[in-house]
């Protein structure tokens, strides 16, 4: 499992873990929770360019839908097909095997996100 006091979050519950200029996403546990069973998953297309705080995506869920934003501007290098085949990873392994896409980014814009105390002050604990 990854660990995730190491990751960095935003305020629409998505996480970011960075390795040189590759960042992974994903969906928190607790956002994740919120959401209920996931049914659906829509990504960007690989290469094509996100904008951070745009909508890049969509998750369906047995409660809701809801929009996948960009947390970083950046370029789409890799999509997770077996959460698109099998939606139900991210409620199952959301810091794991659920992760979403994987972009290209300025490393330096990661530190503009939140760490772990902030997310769990931002979820009143609950994260």
């Amino acid at each position: 499992m990854t660990d995730i006091a190491a990751l960095k979050y935003t305020a629409e519950h998505e996480w970011v873990a960075l390795e040189g200029d590759v960042a992974t996403i994903g969906i928190t546990d607790y956002a994740a929770d919120k959401l209920g069973d996931v049914v659906f998953v829509e990504l960007p297309a690989i290469a094509s360019p996100v904008t951070a705080g745009a909508v890049c995506g969509e998750i369906e869920s047995t409660k809701s839908v809801g929009e996948l934003y960009a947390p970083l501007d950046g370029e789409v290098l890799e999509v997770n097909d077996a959460v698109v085949d099998d939606p139900s990873l991210v409620n199952s392994a959301p810091f794991g095997e659920g992760w979403l896409l994987r972009l290209r980014v300025d490393p330096a814009t990661v530190a503009d996100l939140m760490d772990r105390d902030a997310y769990v002050a931002l979820t009143g604990g609950d994260a």
